[in-house]
């Protein structure tokens, strides 16, 4: 049962636990306790009293707010179980119950490389960051991060520069920039990528909020690459959530008498693969994205009746698929190009083309695709 957008942003806010909110959204009469607005029906699913109280107090400014944030172009409320949650990400067994989300949403469902590390690089690390994350980008995969300093927004900026969207995984609100020096780069993310977030907007910056947003970096992603971590980093907290989820943890050796290396050593250590060069890491995801595909092609096959992401399960039966194929050649051609040859949206393309290029029916290459000879 899918709760009213206020109860979320009100649960979120309490918090509520979120068990609780998971089992409402299997349960409708634990959902409908839960909307009752009734302190006893709260109490009797085990909040506490503190958190009942947060959630039952009305804020007619802020319930304003809320409304005014969820009608904006581009914003996005999206519950566990929805079609259009990340399937990956909902494989955790802590997922979020719901995500905020400002920019493309469709881009959740994209294969993603998790880049993390320092927020102090060397101008060594900060490279290879870049390095990494542009060929990522270039290969189709979406570089995902935190928009923290440092190797995040090296990753981000890189992704971004060679003309592919980024993800952006924040501990804050999805409209609040954190560090606020990365207001330009977190418009260029809302512009061509996503912000992604478990919190509701407003939601200001708390140190207990950075490994729950670490946890949704390495499970939206097929794997994980740190770069120049600490003994302490929180990026090995990332890569530790990323190991737990049965996804690729990869590190780039240093020095041994750089500190940021050791985090990478210690990962290295206890099973990291060891990675020297962006092809290495991309050959390793093969598996996972492998699952991905099958859950997206799934995803497409649900869409209901007359939608326009709606696939039949026979491909060759799937009007939308004749026609996308019908407009590619064996020379690549943009999104765009494609947008117009097929009069499919930008967002349905990318899904399209992201199962074609998984089948190995369809090569990208910076951005423009082409059929793969048969």
């Amino acid at each position: 049962m899918k709760l009213r957008p206020e109860v979320w942003f009100a649960a979120v806010r309490a918090p509520l636990p979120g068990r609780v909110l998971r089992l409402a959204l299997e349960d409708a009469q634990v959902a409908q306790r839960l909307q009752s607005g009734q302190a006893s029906a709260l109490r009797s699913l085990g909040v506490s009293e503190t958190a009942a109280e947060a959630f039952l107090r009305r804020d007619p400014a802020r319930e304003a707010a809320d409304a005014e944030w969820l009608a904006a172009a581009g914003n996005r409320l999206i519950e566990l179980g929805e079609a259009d949650y990340p399937a990956l990400l909902a494989e955790l067994s802590a997922a979020p119950p719901v995500l905020f989300v400002c920019g493309n949403a469709d881009l959740l469902w994209h294969p993603q490389i998790a880049i993390v590390g320092s927020r102090n690089p060397t101008a060594g690390g900060r490279d290879l960051a870049g390095d990494f994350a542009a060929t990522f980008a270039r290969s189709g995969l979406i570089v995902t991060s935190g928009l923290a300093e440092g190797i995040d927004a090296a990753a981000h900026m890189a992704a971004l520069d060679a003309g592919q969207p980024s993800v952006a995984v924040v501990g804050t609100g999805p409209d609040i920039v954190y560090p606020a020096r990365h207001r330009a780069l977190a418009a260029r993310l809302r512009e061509q990528g996503c912000i992604v977030s478990e919190f509701a907007p407003g939601t200001s910056a708390r140190a207990d909020h950075f490994p729950r947003r670490n946890r949704i970096i390495a499970g939206l992603a097929l794997g994980t690459l740190v770069v120049e971590a600490a003994q302490r980093s929180g990026a090995l907290i990332t890569a530790r959530y990323a190991s737990e989820a049965g996804r690729e943890v990869f590190a780039i050796p240093g020095s041994i008498h750089n500190p940021l290396a050791r985090g990478c050593h210690r990962l290295i250590r206890e099973g990291a693969a060891l990675v020297e060069t962006a092809g290495e890491v991309i050959e390793a995801l093969g598996p996972t994205a492998q699952r991905l595909a099958m859950s997206l092609r799934g995803r497409l096959q649900s869409a209901p009746q007359g939608s326009a992401a709606a696939a039949d399960p026979a491909p060759e039966a799937d009007p939308e698929r004749a026609r996308l194929l019908a407009a590619l050649g064996h020379d690549p051609v943009g999104i765009d190009l494609l947008a117009e040859r097929t009069g499919l949206t930008v967002g349905v393309l990318s899904s399209m083309l992201l199962m074609l290029e998984l089948e190995g029916v369809v090569s990208a290459q910076h951005g423009r695709y082409a059929r793969r000879p048969s």
